[in-house]
């Protein structure tokens, strides 16, 4: 089992920035792929960014390619999402998840942390 949990979330203005983290508990963090989601109310859990446990990361999410960062720090057990240049439409509930293989589907993924929240106002 691995518990994951989200923090970094909050209300920012656009083109403002947040770093998401997400901590990880449980068997060894470093053995799994990590990924960020994002859900707005009547949408389904849209795919943001992903990473290995040996670094290598999958292509961004079209919307967010060139503002997302995901990174990851084993020694810490956190992985996180350094969002710049926010926009209003990048306001969702954001989750991180673990997999042991590296994916952009939801179905990819064992383990959910509870979501953090960003809005971003106009």
């Amino acid at each position: 089992q691995v518990q994951l949990v989200e923090s970094g979330g909050g209300l920012v203005q656009a083109g403002e920035s947040l770093r998401l983290s997400c901590a990880a508990s449980g068997r060894t963090f470093s053995m799994y792929a990590m990924g960020w989601f994002r859900q707005v109310p009547g949408k389904e859990r849209e795919f943001v960014a992903a990473i290995s446990w040996w670094d290598s990361r999958l292509p961004y999410a079209d919307s967010v390619k060139g503002r997302f960062t995901i990174s990851r720090d084993n020694a810490k057990n956190t992985v996180y999402l350094q969002m710049n240049s926010l926009k209003p439409e990048d306001t969702a509930v954001y989750y991180c998840a673990a997999s042991e293989g590296l994916g952009s589907l939801s179905s990819d993924y064992d383990y959910w942390g509870q979501g953090t929240q960003v809005t971003v106002s106009s």
